[in-house]
């Protein structure tokens, strides 16, 4: 047995993401790993009996693995937590580090000797505690926290969570325990949908947070604990419901106010799929919105993540909440979707009703009611001002993005869906570089139909008039299943049925989305770009069901691309240069690929680095090959707005970046401050580089 002495320094504790990797990488291990806190001891493969030990910064654990990987498990833990548990780098002295390494390696020798671990992280100050709300009347103010920064004036809506009612009895333990699985699937696919929603809006980090439900669906001891409830006759709703209130209050009862506020993701997770065994609608926000036909401020006892997410921008102005905590995913998903919101308001709030006129200000935290017309000129003042700076920091947006030498950079838009293709447009994007259309195949029972996509496509052409839309085809696999298609399980997803080989494997799917493609093609300027090419072969069959339905429906040429993300292709651009139009380097596949790290690995995931020399050199022999031939590149992974690697890849010679909505401004903008020869000198320093490291540490100075 290895035991292992650890102290955690995130400055948080153990909330949802450093749980989440510590998690991840206990999964990893065939050992089993126990982990202490004081009298309590949880699983370590569980997320929320980790969650529920309500670890804090500065507190000691106690960690004991027991098996026949026990020796590496502890090694990967040590270094994990002395590395922040994917929160940045502690600064331990070094020989406690190497005495903890020994310790872990050790083990057997000295099972009573305990490798202690200390990290250096910085604490965070406390929340404030929200103050008591005023009475309410016209003019009063109720003080909350501020949960994201912003002024909204308008009417109130008074959101209410519809009630979930069980109707269901208990049919058996196999139909139960079937019936919790089908739910429990396609919450995971709704969620990778949610996720994939949310990264079109805001950082991975915050996507991430999806990830954690995720997790929380798969969580060993929730589902061990749902399954012997039915063993024991109850029905799956009844099951999952009692379980589920139970982990919650148990997270909700902790002295950390960050720790206890992750009951709220928890309950989220459990709503969800409770609506899916019960057959209710997946949210009752739409009914809501019914009543009214104007943007209105969201009033609720609280919200939940997923809530948060789905607001539709332009119907909601902002929100607040009687309960909730500025560290709560909600408060984190309203800064990083730009929506003004106050938390923690009291009960008083909810005794406002729907019309009621407000100024709801997320920078102080306050929520005035029935304002007088003085305070609602102020208030569209400061609103006014707050819009006349971004438009200064914005109205350079549709310029072109030209360096002060002269070199041209198409910025164009990595989009799913038409509200973001209208966006992009008023953002000064040159068109869209990749339109992801999973959208359309996920949380659903059945592939859609070609007219489905037929006028989704036709939809975002014409929104984005004479610019280019390049639609990448479907690109699932193992790691993002389809309730309609029957994928076996997959050991390394990654590595198997993906992509362009998924739908090769399945001709009916990829030969519907084609003709949808083509036939929308005629509506505005739309490009082909097939996902996951390894070799020409596959690149040929996939041309060949273009040309056999182009000719059938007798329609003009289209533009073909294929994406440059596995390393074969790369290596052979030379050769597939002669069959397509163009190139999209798909940096995050491709680093993953090069590199051999998971770019969501708990503790690989910083090393697995787009600007590693490897990578940066499958890219210049991509754009050399393809400029050798006529051809042009664009970028269309996470390195494309990376303000360290826009200067290396505008160097290395790429035609376009395709980047997140809300980038395209920033991102045209530095690319008019460069100098391209400059640009030239610090691309090839990158490609000299040995590691990464190096390369963000100079090569891209200017």
């Amino acid at each position: 047995m290895q035991e292992l002495d650890l102290v955690i320094h995130n400055s948080a504790g153990l909330h949802a993401r450093p749980a989440r990797v510590l998690v991840d990488l206990a999964k990893q291990f065939k050992s089993t790993i126990s982990i202490r806190a004081g009298s309590k001891r949880v699983n370590a493969k569980s997320m929320i009996a980790l969650l529920t030990l309500g670890v804090v910064c500065g507190q000691a654990i106690q960690i004991e693995i027991n098996g026949e990987d026990e020796t590496a498990a502890a090694e990967a833990i040590v270094t994990a937590v002395h590395e922040g548990l994917g929160e940045g780098h502690g600064t331990p002295a070094a020989n406690s580090v190497n005495d903890a390494l020994a310790a872990a390696r050790n083990g057997h020798a000295n099972l009573n000797g305990h490798a202690k671990l200390e990290t250096n992280v910085a604490v965070a100050d406390p929340p404030p505690a929200p103050t008591r709300a005023e009475p309410l009347k016209a003019g009063a103010t109720i003080q909350g926290i501020a949960g994201a920064p912003g002024i909204a004036v308008g009417t109130i809506l008074r959101y209410e969570r519809a009630r979930i009612e069980i109707t269901h009895r208990f049919s058996g333990v196999d139909n139960e325990l079937q019936r919790l699985q089908a739910a429990l699937t396609t919450a995971q696919q709704q969620l990778v949908a949610l996720r994939e929603q949310v990264l079109l809006r805001a950082d991975a980090s915050e996507a991430a947070i999806f990830d954690v439900h995720r997790d929380i669906l798969a969580d060993p001891a929730l589902l061990d604990a749902v399954h012997s409830a039915i063993a024991a006759g109850q029905g799956a709703e009844v099951a999952w419901q009692n379980v589920i209130n139970q982990q919650a209050n148990a997270i909700a009862q902790l002295d950390d106010a960050l720790l206890a506020e992750r009951s709220s993701d928890i309950r989220d997770v459990g709503d969800r799929v409770l609506r899916l065994l019960v057959g209710a609608e997946a949210s009752t926000l739409e009914a809501h919105w019914a009543k009214v036909k104007q943007p209105m401020i969201v009033v609720a006892y609280d919200l939940t993540p997923s809530e948060t997410a789905a607001f539709d921008p332009a119907k909601v102005l902002g929100f607040c909440t009687a309960v909730g905590g500025p560290n709560a995913h909600t408060a984190i998903l309203a800064r990083a979707l730009g929506l003004p919101a106050v938390i923690s308001a009291g009960p008083s709030v909810l005794e406002l009703a729907t019309g009621t006129e407000v100024i709801l200000d997320g920078t102080a935290g306050t929520l005035l009611i029935s304002p007088a017309a003085e305070a609602i000129a102020a208030a569209k003042t400061a609103q006014q001002q707050e819009r006349e700076h971004q438009a200064l920091a914005m109205r350079s947006a549709n310029q072109p993005a030209t360096t002060l030498d002269g070199q041209h950079i198409e910025v164009v838009a990595n989009i799913g869906g038409l509200s973001e293709a209208q966006q992009a447009t008023t953002l000064g994007a040159d068109g869209v570089g990749l339109l992801r259309t999973e959208f359309l195949f996920l949380e659903r029972t059945q592939a859609p139909t070609e007219d489905e996509q037929f006028v989704t496509y036709r939809e975002i052409a014409q929104a984005m008039g004479d610019a280019p839309v390049i639609v990448r085809t479907l690109d699932i696999g193992g790691d993002k299943p389809l309730p309609y298609l029957a994928l076996p399980a997959e050991e390394n997803p990654f590595l198997g049925e993906r992509g362009i080989r998924l739908c090769l494997a399945h001709p009916e799917l990829l030969q519907t989305q084609l003709r949808a493609i083509l036939r929308a093609a005629s509506f505005g300027r739309l490009r082909i770009m097939f996902p996951m090419i390894a070799d020409a072969g596959e690149l040929r069959a996939a041309k060949a069901e273009i040309e056999r339905i182009r000719n059938e429906l007798q329609l003009a040429p289209i533009e073909i691309g294929i994406m440059i993300e596995v390393p074969s292709a790369a290596l052979m651009t030379d050769i597939l240069a002669a069959e397509v139009d163009f190139f999209s380097i798909g940096t995050n596949d491709l680093t993953q690929y090069t590199l051999a790290m998971d770019r969501t690995h708990p503790t690989l995931a910083a090393q697995a680095d787009g600007l590693h020399p490897a990578v940066l050199r499958l890219i210049a022999r991509t754009v050399e090959a393809a400029h050798a031939a006529g051809k042009w590149v664009g970028v269309c992974g996470e390195l494309g707005a990376d303000p360290q690697a826009v200067p290396i890849l505008v160097g290395l010679g790429v035609d376009e970046l395709s980047v997140s909505v809300p980038a395209i401004p920033t991102v045209k903008a530095q690319i008019r401050a460069l100098n391209f020869a400059q640009c030239q000198t610090s691309a090839r320093r990158a490609l000299a580089c040995a590691t990464a490291a190096e390369v963000r540490q100079g090569a891209f100075d200017q």
